[in-house]
């Protein structure tokens, strides 16, 4: 999958010196290709009364990249606070039409406990490796993007209820129709009153604010997945004054191109960067090197049609597969008694 955003193909990649670290991005699972969730304290503000009536926006980063995950950004505060505080003072807008330093700024600003976003607002990220991306686009029974997409979107939501905060209004950047997405949420959350609109970080400053923790998240991590690259470089080169990067992760984008082809095992392909299920890393691993072919050897005998799933399955017509595998079931074991 190729798919694209012009705009944002078009930022600017910052330098790795100018990348802030939220709190969102755990280094380590960042370069172990693990997916996570962050959670921000709950704000002040909400926490000194809980019946506070809150407005939740979602938002995402780094759809069509093949480097690099994909973040789910959630942002809450009081609904009294909501455009007054988000639109008016602070001019949340589009990440996407902010610039790195302004979308810097605000994220900043969330973190840092003297500022009224701290003590008003609450976020979360979830973090969608490339590994577990393509791993999940790959298998036989495909668990495609948009699926994926809205169980980290219903995830974020359900934890943000389970910490007791009340949202009241929720708003969401659509994934595909926005009537089908809108009425299975409706169906989870029947009492709270739910948008999902096309360009709602355009329109809902909650939204816009989850997409500026998203994108800043996303800008982080996919520099911390850099890194291993940038150590290996220095050290097989210790004169070398610039390690060309990978750019902003997205297909069209020539550093991005350029860094898959000249850093491709012909074998392996990448690490857990890249998002192996994306057409271009596809074809780069079937073309790259015709010469490296791998050969799976067929066995002749009677089983060769057995799969691996076939050994875990329950002998008997009937039964319970796991309780067979590892033992007899308790009401066996009573009978000898």
């Amino acid at each position: 999958m190729d798919t694209q955003d012009t705009q944002e193909i078009e930022l600017d990649t910052p330098a790795a010196e100018d990348v802030f670290m939220p709190p969102s991005v755990w280094k380590s699972d960042a370069i172990e290709g693990k997916s996570y969730s962050h959670f921000s304290p709950i704000p002040r503000l909400i926490a000194e009364d809980m019946t506070t009536e809150c407005v939740l926006g979602v938002d995402e980063a780094g759809r069509g990249p093949v480097l690099g995950p994909m973040v789910y950004g959630v942002f809450y505060l009081p609904l009294a606070l909501h455009h007054s505080l988000l639109a008016e003072t602070h001019h949340f807008d589009d990440s996407k039409v902010l610039s790195h330093e302004v979308r810097v700024n605000l994220m900043r600003k969330l973190c840092t406990t003297d500022t009224d976003l701290y003590t008003s607002c609450g976020w979360a990220t979830r973090v969608m490796s490339a590994r577990d991306i393509g791993a999940h686009m790959l298998q036989p029974n495909t668990y495609n993007l948009n699926a994926q997409a809205m169980d980290a979107t219903i995830d974020l939501i359900k934890e943000v209820f389970a910490r007791g905060v009340n949202v009241t209004d929720i708003y969401i950047d659509t994934i595909g129709k926005p009537e089908i997405y809108q009425k299975k949420l409706e169906r989870i959350w029947p009492t709270v009153r739910i948008t999902v609109a096309t360009k709602a970080d355009s329109l809902y400053p909650a939204v816009s604010a989850a997409s500026v923790c998203a994108k800043v998240t996303r800008d982080a991590a996919l520099d911390v997945c850099f890194e291993p690259y940038h150590a290996a470089a220095t050290k097989a080169d210790p004169d070398a004054n610039k390690v060309i990067a990978w750019g902003s992760g997205y297909p069209g984008h020539v550093l991005t191109s350029t860094w898959l082809k000249q850093n491709m095992d012909p074998v392996f392909g990448w690490g857990s960067e890249t998002r192996y299920s994306w057409a271009t890393a596809k074809e780069l691993l079937e073309n790259k090197n015709p010469d490296v072919k791998v050969d799976w050897p067929v066995d002749d005998g009677d089983d060769n049609d057995m799969r691996m799933t076939d050994f875990f399955v329950s002998k008997g017509d009937e039964g319970d597969e796991l309780v067979d595998w590892f033992g007899k079931r308790v009401t066996q074991e009573m009978e000898c008694f």
